[in-house]
C-alpha cells in the first residue's frame, strides 16, 4: 500500500527520471512534432483532461534561451499585483520539487502536492494498457500535474515556462495561450535544438499560435527574421519590445527587483506580457499608452514592428520591483563570506554573470590589509562546452576554482527532491576533473603562475568516493590563484571554502581534532585569515539548488 506522504509522492516521482531517455526521444520525434505532442495529449487524456480544457486557463507561454524564468518572474508578480489568482510553472527547481509549481508566488504545499500527485499518478496507472506508453516523463507527469492543479485550484491566469525549446516541449500542447514571450536567444541543448542559433529560433517559434500576439526582445538579426517566418506561416501577430530605457519617461528610472543589467530586457518583455494580457481580458489601468513615433522609425530592426511604449502603471512599477527570483543573480552576505550565486550555464547568460559578479563584488570596497579572497565554484553539465565557459570566467581573476558535482551530499543519503539517477557519481566526477584539466589549460595559455600538471582521472577514483575525502588538490604549495580543487560533493567544497566562517555553514565535528580535509591544507590559511570571501557560483541550476538548500536549510522545509 502506498502510503500518501509527500516523502513517497517524491520517491515515486523520481521513478519516472527517464531524462537520459525523454531526451532521446525526443531528438528520434524531432521530425515530426505531431508524435511528440500526440504521445503528450495522450497522457493528459489518460489523467483525466482534454487539451480543450487547458483553453480555461489564460496562459502566458514563454521560451528563449536565457532570461526566459526571469521575465516569466517578472510576469507572474506584476499581475498578482492587480489581485489576481497566479499560477506558474518553471523548472528546474533549486532545493524542492514543488517550487515548479507556485500559486501566487508561493511552492506548491506539501499536502496539496501530494494531493495531486497521487490524483494524477493512480489515473494513469490505471489507464495503461500493452498498446500505451506506461507513465509519462519525470517533466511530462509535472507539467500534467501543473495543469490539474492550476484548474483545480481555480487561477485566473498560468505563466507557463516551456522547458526546452519550444516546438516539441511537452507545455506546447497548450492550443490558445493569451500572448506569448521570447526571451533572449542563444545556443544550449545543442543535441535537441539544433547547433546554430537559427535552427534554436525555429524551435522557439514553435509556440507561436495564430492571432494570439507574441513579443521577443532584440535579438540578432538573422534568428530574428527566423522567428518573424515561423510567426508568419501560422498568422501570429509578432512585436519587438522597446528596451527598458523607453519606459523610464523624464527622471523615474524603474527599480528591479533582480540585480544585473541583463534583466532590463527580461522586464521589458515583462511588461509587454503582462499589459497584453490585462488588455485582452478587459481588466482597466493596465497603463497609458503614450502617443509614440511610428514603429518603423523607432526600431532598428524594421522586420519586426516595435510595440507601443506606454506609461507603466503602479501596480508594475511595483511588481518589478518586488520580483524575487532565487538563484539568479543572488547575493547572500554570511560574515565575511559573501556568495554570489547565478545559475548561468550558456556562454551568454555567463557573460551575463560575469558583468553581473564584476560590478557586483569586485567594486566592493576593498578590505583594510587587502587580504580577499575570490573563489569561483563551478559545474556544468550536459552537451555544454565548458571551455568555452570557463574562459569567459576568467577576467574574474579567482584564486581559487573549485569543480564538485551537483549531488549535496555523498556519503549519506541525497534529499530525494534533488535525486538525478541519470548520473552516476563516477561519470560526473569524471566531469569535473575534466573541467579543472581544462580551467589549468586556461590560466596556462593565460600566461599564470606555474601549474602542475593534474593527476590521473583512473587514479582519483581508485578510492572510494563515498568516504568523503578530498578528490584532488596539487601536489606542493603554489601561488595564489593558480589552484584548483575538485570534491566529491557540494557539502565538502563549501567546507573547505569557508572553512568554518559562515555562520549558516560551520564545520563539523571532526574526529580526534583533525581537520575535516588535511590534504586541502594548502589555502587553509589563506581562507581562514582572509578578510573577506568571495564565492560565485555558477555554471548549473542544479548546483545552485545544491549550495542554496546547504546555506539555507529553511528552504528544505
Amino acid at each position: 500500500m502506498i502510503k500518501d506522504s509527500y516523502k513517497d509522492a517524491i520517491r515515486t516521482l523520481n521513478t519516472l527520471q527517464t531524462n537520459a531517455s525523454y531526451l532521446e526521444q525526443v531528438k528520434r520525434e524531432r521530425g515530426d512534432p505531431r508524435a511528440q505532442l500526440a504521445a503528450m495529449r495522450g497522457f493528459l487524456e489518460r489523467s483525466g483532461l482534454q487539451v480543450e480544457d487547458l483553453d480555461r486557463l489564460n496562459i502566458i507561454h514563454v521560451t528563449g534561451t536565457k532570461g526566459k524564468g526571469s521575465a516569466c518572474a517578472f510576469t507572474e508578480r506584476i499581475l498578482r499585483g492587480y489581485g489576481l489568482r497566479t499560477g506558474f510553472y518553471s523548472s528546474p527547481h533549486l532545493v524542492q520539487v514543488r517550487e515548479r509549481i507556485r500559486i501566487n508566488g508561493q511552492p506548491l504545499s506539501k499536502e496539496l502536492f501530494s494531493k495531486y500527485f497521487w490524483l494524477v499518478y493512480r489515473r494513469l496507472r490505471g489507464t495503461k494498457d500493452d498498446a500505451q506508453a506506461d507513465m509519462p516523463a519525470y517533466f511530462r507527469f509535472l507539467t500534467i500535474m501543473a495543469f490539474h492543479v492550476f484548474l483545480q485550484e481555480k487561477v485566473d491566469l498560468a505563466v507557463v515556462e516551456v522547458g526546452i525549446g519550444g516546438a516539441f516541449d511537452c507545455t506546447n500542447i497548450i492550443r490558445t495561450p493569451v500572448v506569448c514571450g521570447v526571451s533572449s536567444l542563444g545556443i544550449d541543448h545543442t543535441s535537441i535544438l539544433g547547433d546554430t542559433v537559427e535552427k534554436i529560433a525555429w524551435q522557439k517559434g514553435g509556440i507561436f499560435k495564430p492571432g494570439v500576439p507574441a513579443f521577443t526582445v532584440p535579438q540578432p538579426e538573422q534568428p530574428l527574421e527566423v522567428l518573424q517566418d515561423r510567426a508568419q506561416e501560422c498568422g501570429c501577430p509578432l512585436y519587438l519590445c522597446p528596451e527598458l530605457d523607453a519606459f523610464e519617461a523624464g527622471t523615474r528610472v524603474l527599480e528591479l527587483g533582480l540585480a544585473g543589467t541583463h534583466q532590463r530586457s527580461n522586464a521589458a518583455l515583462a511588461l509587454q506580457l503582462s499589459r497584453t494580457w490585462l488588455q485582452r481580458r478587459g481588466y482597466e489601468g493596465t497603463g497609458v499608452l503614450q502617443d509614440a513615433l511610428p514603429s518603423t522609425e523607432l526600431s532598428t530592426q524594421r522586420s519586426v514592428p516595435l510595440a507601443p511604449t506606454f506609461c507603466p502603471s503602479d501596480a508594475m512599477i511595483q511588481g518589478l520591483r518586488d520580483t524575487e527570483w532565487p538563484g539568479r543573480t543572488q547575493v547572500l552576505p554570511h560574515g565575511p563570506v559573501t556568495w554570489y550565486i547565478d545559475g548561468a550555464h550558456t556562454t551568454s547568460s555567463i557573460q551575463a554573470c560575469v558583468c553581473w559578479f564584476r560590478q557586483e563584488a569586485l567594486n566592493e570596497d576593498k578590505p583594510q590589509d587587502g587580504s580577499e579572497v575570490r573563489v569561483l565554484l563551478f559545474n556544468a553539465t550536459g552537451d555544454r562546452d565548458t571551455a568555452a565557459l570557463l574562459k569567459l570566467l576568467l577576467p574574474c581573476h579567482f584564486d581559487y576554482a573549485v569543480f564538485c558535482p551537483n549531488f549535496t551530499e555523498v556519503s549519506v543519503a541525497a534529499n530525494a527532491d534533488q535525486q538525478n539517477f541519470n548520473v552516476t557519481l563516477e561519470n560526473a566526477l569524471t566531469r569535473c576533473v575534466e573541467n579543472q584539466k581544462t580551467w589549468m589549460r586556461l590560466m596556462e595559455e593565460k600566461g599564470g603562475p606555474w601549474l602542475p600538471a593534474p593527476l590521473e582521472v583512473g587514479g582519483l577514483l581508485q578510492p572510494d568516493p563515498l568516504r568523503g575525502s578530498l578528490l584532488l588538490v596539487p601536489p606542493a604549495e603554489r601561488p595564489l590563484n593558480s589552484t584548483s580543487l575538485v570534491f566529491p560533493c557540494i557539502s565538502h567544497a563549501l567546507q573547505w571554502i569557508t572553512q568554518g566562517r559562515d555562520p549558516h555553514l560551520p564545520l563539523p565535528a571532526s574526529k580526534g581534532g583533525a581537520h575535516p580535509h588535511p590534504v586541502a591544507a594548502s589555502g587553509a590559511v589563506l581562507l581562514q585569515e582572509a578578510a573577506a570571501i568571495r564565492v560565485l557560483v555558477t555554471g548549473s541550476l542544479h548546483l545552485v539548488g545544491g549550495v542554496l538548500k546547504l546555506l539555507d536549510p529553511t528552504l528544505s522545509q
